[in-house]
């Protein structure tokens, strides 16, 4: 029986200058995917993705297209080995990614989508200052709870669930610092992370509207393989649901825990992520037990792609 497979995509943090470019110089295909993103941004994301310098690459205006072209290289060279996932997902700006490994876009409405999102959350957290810390060693309850105590000093909320005891916070800085102190107290640990906005808060609600206007833009199909989506860690079919939780994923959590023990009851064996680093490979080691039987690889290269078409093609 042919094993399970979920193609994972990352988003923003997984930057890396050089991510893309020996796939960009072994495929035509992939040369034509730089290309268009290029054009669609009418800006050098090709250059930024292959020699930076990295301070430019990171800025969110350019970060999002960038590595989306990566993740779209990515997947169209296991698309071009006819490998298709059974079931898609990415974290937080890699939902684009994953809503074209599934068909809901193409590459050119993916990469329209994000240089817009990435626009839109530039224009709000140059408005409003923000701060984002991983807190480590706390159950998402408990944050949650520090989370609410800690309202009273202004916006702060729980990012992302990544896994069991990996919570990333969001909101100002004076009230992301509270939770962080509060949390250090419990015994976890607070990691501030180099972000230029308070991303997945209300700090950038002002983005909302502007994007779901965008959304109304761009024709999205059902899904020809399930999609989990961060908002809600559950697939959904029809195209204008999608669309509202495309444009509510900007101000709410990354349930990115939640969703891969959804993969887990899917009875995925096989775990692809799909663009650079190993972001996501490491949450799944801490989310996955010893006992479940799987296989985890990285295409994020050459290399990465022979070494997944040794192993399961």
């Amino acid at each position: 029986m042919k094993k399970k497979v979920a193609f994972l995509f990352p988003g923003q943090g997984s930057q890396v200058v050089g991510m893309g470019l020996d796939l960009y110089e072994e495929y035509v295909f992939v040369r034509e995917i730089f290309d268009m993103v290029d054009e669609v941004t009418k800006s050098h994301i090709s250059r930024l993705c292959f020699k930076g310098p990295m301070e430019e690459l990171t800025l969110t205006v350019n970060l999002q297209p960038a590595m989306t072209a990566v993740n779209l290289a990515c997947l169209a060279a296991l698309e071009s080995e006819d490998i298709q996932p059974d079931l898609a997902a990415g974290h937080s700006l890699g939902e684009y990614s994953a809503l074209r490994a599934s068909e809901v876009v193409n590459s050119e409405e993916a990469c329209r989508l994000v240089f817009k999102r990435g626009q839109l959350m530039h224009r709000e957290g140059t408005k409003h200052k923000g701060a984002m810390h991983a807190i480590l060693g706390l159950p998402n309850d408990t944050v949650q709870e520090i989370v609410e105590e800690a309202q009273g000093n202004g916006v702060v909320a729980v990012a992302n669930h990544n896994t069991a005891e990996q919570i990333v916070i969001t909101g100002v800085p004076e009230a992301v610092q509270s939770v962080s102190e509060v949390a250090k107290t419990k015994g976890a640990k607070a990691i501030p992370l180099k972000v230029s906005g308070a991303w997945h808060s209300e700090l950038i609600r002002g983005a909302e509207k502007d994007f779901r206007e965008f959304l109304e833009e761009i024709p999205l199909n059902e899904p020809k393989r399930p999609v989990l989506f961060n908002v809600t860690a559950a697939p959904e079919s029809d195209p204008n649901e999608i669309k509202e939780i495309m444009a509510s994923q900007l101000c709410s959590p990354v349930r990115w825990y939640d969703s891969v023990c959804r993969m887990q009851e899917e009875k995925v064996e096989v775990f692809a992520e799909v663009g650079p680093k190993k972001v996501l490979t490491g949450l799944l080691r801490k989310i996955i037990p010893d006992t479940y039987e799987h296989a985890v690889y990285n295409v994020d290269s050459m290399k990465g792609l022979e070494a997944f078409l040794k192993a399961e093609a």
